[in-house]
């Protein structure tokens, strides 16, 4: 048979397209050629597949004229994964094998020379989007078959070279074939203090009972958190306890997360479901393209991407790049991020929790109390580095602390302090609350909810509401800021529930408490927990 198709995937962004690949092979003047938007890594892929069937001791078509084409033909390919089911392909259009034997087949994965196999990046979402088109079986490279075999419903076949895939389809022995090299973003190093947050908990703070509630209500909720205080307050100590508090993620949310890290190939062999809210720390002078997502060629997902369902903690946040601090716009309100280029547009999720923190002052010293204030910094160096925070930035950041540093009347030593686990019982408790609440709908968090719906369906109390409209009046509060005190009220409502065992809806106490969350002002946490003050 001169005419063949196969499939493979095409990745835009965190979506994969199913491809046909088809392959005809008639008399004609003699050469190859790719057909359909290819890039150029994809139309290098030529030669490979040309001595990568050589020397598997197949037959290339040297004597007749063949053409592969990439359908659906409009939509741009990029990538080296596609050598595989070029050169199967080939080989059914040329007897080599038979059709019926690469059909409904989804082919992954760059050739040798030598007829070998390398790994791919993004096999994850390619088999999803492989078997949302009804594609049921795949081919991938060895070392990522454990990846593939994550989606269920799909047989998974792991090969080591083309021979090999061959030999599988016809039924027969596989050869013998060197193993496939390891994926060149594989971690290779591990140092001293790479695993420094393991063993981080809660219970190692003293004191800071109201930026502990605060952090309770932002994680319950998944909103955007900012610490302002003077240096070695304990901002980034707080931060860094933030995903203990967190809930394994759910079955949904670690598909999709593995499958972004899938895709930004920094998912190792045989690693297998991330079932951890991640933690991301870029340093402050990391690029735009590293925290957002984009480079060279192929788009990778950003630290913001990447921490999908989990944390993205900025320190020292005014330090950071004004083209990243203004980029964070869209993920906030969004809760996803658009990489627009001339030919393409891509849109990954970005719907981690955001916590930033910063110093008042370039030097860390300044406060408020002119007895203890050692700021040396000039008022004109002072407000400069307070106002690259953006109006905008600020407005979209639901929950502000100012965190005090920790003094012997803070805490009560005698009182143990609340673990990591007891909190996160909690968060939990009040995560499946909205799950249960909104499991008709697209969203799954409180700072998810659209306005319009928040207004319409999920309204708080007419006395809450009240006490919103005088604060939006009075010019204290922006229409965005109000949504997303509505917002926290519930979260507020949803924790309330958890710890009285009853049903709270949000009222004029728990907007009276969201409105201090978001202002950064002092809360009665007697009042706020129902307790002895414990957050």
């Amino acid at each position: 048979m001169a005419f063949a198709t196969t499939h493979c995937v095409a990745l835009d962004g965190a979506r994969g397209h199913l491809i046909d690949v088809q392959a005809d092979a008639s008399s004609g003047q003699a050469g190859v050629v790719v057909i359909g938007r290819a890039d150029a890594a994809l139309r290098e892929g030529l030669d490979r597949v040309r001595m990568a069937i050589v020397n598997s001791d197949l037959r290339w078509p040297s004597a007749l004229r063949t053409t592969i084409l990439l359908s659906p033909a409009d939509l741009p390919k990029t990538g080296t994964h596609f050598d595989l089911a070029m050169a199967l392909t080939v080989l059914a259009a040329t007897g080599q094998v038979e059709h019926p034997q690469i059909a409904g087949t989804a082919f992954i994965g760059e050739l040798t020379l030598a007829g070998g196999l390398r790994p791919a990046v993004g096999v994850l979402p390619m088999v999803l989007a492989a078997l949302a088109r009804g594609v049921r079986r795949v081919v991938v490279p060895e070392p990522q078959a454990e990846e593939a075999q994550l989606v269920p419903g799909v047989e998974v076949i792991g090969v080591r070279s083309l021979a090999q895939v061959v030999a599988v389809l016809a039924g027969e022995v596989p050869p013998d074939a060197p193993p496939v090299a390891a994926a060149s973003g594989a971690h290779l190093l591990h140092w001293r203090g790479s695993g420094r947050l393991d063993d981080v908990d809660l219970a190692d703070l003293r004191g800071m009972l109201d930026e502990r509630y605060a952090a309770e209500v932002a994680a319950a909720g998944g909103h955007a958190l900012m610490l302002s205080g003077a240096k070695g307050c304990g901002k980034t100590s707080l931060a860094e306890r933030i995903p203990t508090i967190l809930p394994d993620l759910t079955a949904e949310e670690s598909l999709e997360l593995t499958a972004l890290h899938s895709l930004a190939g920094a998912l190792g062999p045989g690693q297998g479901m991330i079932r951890r809210p991640p933690f991301a720390a870029p340093h402050h002078d990391a690029s735009k393209a590293s925290v957002i997502g984009g480079g060279q060629g192929r788009v990778q997902p950003g630290e913001i991407s990447r921490a999908h369902c989990g944390v993205l903690f900025l320190d020292e946040f005014p330090l950071f790049r004004s083209d990243v601090i203004e980029a964070l716009r869209q993920p906030l309100e969004n809760g996803d991020i658009t990489i627009a280029r001339r030919d393409e547009s891509i849109t990954l999720p970005a719907g981690g929790m955001l916590v930033v923190a910063s110093n008042p002052c370039p030097c860390g010293n300044w406060t408020a109390n002119a007895r203890t204030n050692s700021c040396t910094c000039p008022e004109t160096v002072r407000r400069r580095y307070q106002s690259r925070l953006s109006g905008p930035i600020a407005d979209r950041i639901d929950v502000l602390r100012h965190v005090q540093p920790a003094s012997p009347a803070s805490h009560d030593p005698f009182q143990p302090a609340e673990t990591s686990q007891d909190v996160r019982v909690r968060v939990a408790a009040a995560r499946e609350r909205q799950r249960s609440r909104f499991a008709d709908h697209g969203w799954r968090l409180n700072s998810q909810i659209p306005s319009p719906r928040l207004k319409d369906t999920w309204p708080v109390a007419q006395a809450g509401k009240q006490l919103i409209d005088n604060e939006t009046h009075a010019g204290r509060l922006s229409a965005r800021g109000a949504v997303r005190v509505q917002r926290l009220a519930w979260t507020v409502a949803d924790l309330r529930s958890v710890r009285s065992g009853g049903e709270v809806e949000p009222g004029l106490e728990e907007v009276g408490v969201a409105l201090r969350l978001r202002k950064g002002q002092a809360l009665d946490l007697r009042t706020v927990c129902g307790s002895r003050g414990v957050a």
